[in-house]
């Protein structure tokens, strides 16, 4: 089976809606594609008499990264599947008994967004298999360059947008405010995309959202909050809305910056990373390294910073402890080595549902 193109990762989506009636929903997304695409979720849990905490989980956001759109369509099927049979699930060396899978059922609600960018995705299979932006083409400025088209979805959101103020000048911070930069621009304004707008709608609808999983290739991580700087517990006045800390943030083993976060809520994430770390490591042997973004590279404007970010910005939001999943060691392995990726992780989203409280 070779990987799934656009229209093959929507009709699996609708398909197990249609197939699992009583413990699903199909969600369409408000905002259709820059080239006119629908893109929808799909809402798993068992009917509940009061609202449940929910697991966020979405995909294919970088054009380029196929697997991640298998692995969130897969979990899908397994969770699906195993509930309907009252069986476990085996990948591996991991298995969950049939009890862990009604557990997780009855206990959160789980919504998956395999392909946040059709466009993007079409193109890269298609065109241009390095493609990792969306298709927008409304910020080329005239240009021919097709480098000018599109912007990095996971740069869009609203943490820190305004990177030249936020960071220091050395940082080396892996975003950029020009439309022509292949990889990695961020857009005129957060939230300008169609795509993260979608993201956020489900996000409004989901009030109950607890915990959000961005599933991304490559480099074998996991990663939590934060991703413009290293993490303190000792100094809440030293954050990301404080403007006295601006053009400080994002270097390395430096006294200016350092971000806030309650240290019981990066115990509450490491612990949720280590758990998704073990369930992988169960299947084949697999070590993946649980780490917080900025140790991977600083960043702005990424989703699960912005999820996160949500709560100190906006009291009356709950607060979601945001993850980014880096599977693999390239972005288009031999399938049969990608098969073997999506057992790994999906282990490990199992895994990680579980551990929630």
């Amino acid at each position: 089976m070779p990987y799934l193109n656009v229209t093959e990762v929507e009709s699996a989506v609708t398909s197990l809606a249609t197939a699992y009636p009583d413990v699903t929903q199909l969600l369409t997304l408000p905002e259709p594609s820059c080239e006119g695409r629908t893109s929808h979720a799909l809402l798993i849990g068992a009917p509940a008499a009061l609202p449940k905490p929910c697991v966020m989980m979405i995909g294919g956001v970088h054009a380029r990264e196929w697997g991640s759109c298998e692995i969130l369509v897969h979990l899908a099927a397994d969770l699906l599947e195993a509930h309907r049979d009252g069986t476990g699930l085996g990948y591996g060396g991991t298995t969950f008994t049939a009890g862990q899978v009604s557990d997780l059922f009855h206990r959160i609600d789980l919504v998956l967004f395999p392909l946040v960018n059709p466009d993007g995705r079409h193109y890269s299979q298609t065109v241009r298999p390095m493609w990792r932006k969306n298709r927008n083409t409304a910020y080329t400025g005239g240009s021919h360059n097709p480098d000018c088209v599109g912007v990095d979805l996971n740069r869009n959101y609203d943490f820190l947008f305004d990177f030249v103020t936020a960071f220091d000048p050395a940082a080396d911070a892996r975003v950029s405010n020009d439309p022509c930069d292949p990889q990695v621009y961020c857009g005129p304004s957060a939230f300008s995309e169609p795509e993260t707008q979608n993201v956020l709608a489900l996000l409004e609808n989901f009030p109950r959202t607890a915990w959000f999983v961005d599933v991304h290739s490559y480099s074998q991580d996991i990663l939590y909050n934060w991703g413009d700087d290293e993490n303190q517990s000792d100094n809440p006045d030293m954050n990301f809305r404080n403007a006295d800390f601006d053009g400080k943030r994002g270097r390395p083993d430096d006294l200016a910056y350092a971000e806030y976060i309650p240290k019981e809520d990066e115990d509450a994430a490491v612990l949720l990373a280590e758990a998704f770390c073990q369930g992988l490591k169960g299947v084949r042997g697999l070590a993946y390294k649980p780490i917080t973004g900025f140790h991977l590279y600083p960043t702005s404007g990424t989703s699960d910073d912005y999820v996160y970010a949500r709560h100190f910005a906006e009291p009356d939001q709950g607060k979601v402890l945001g993850f980014t999943v880096e599977w693999g060691t390239e972005f288009h392995p031999r399938w049969a080595e990608m098969e073997e990726i999506i057992r790994d992780v999906d282990a490990g989203l199992v895994q990680f549902c579980l551990a929630t409280t």
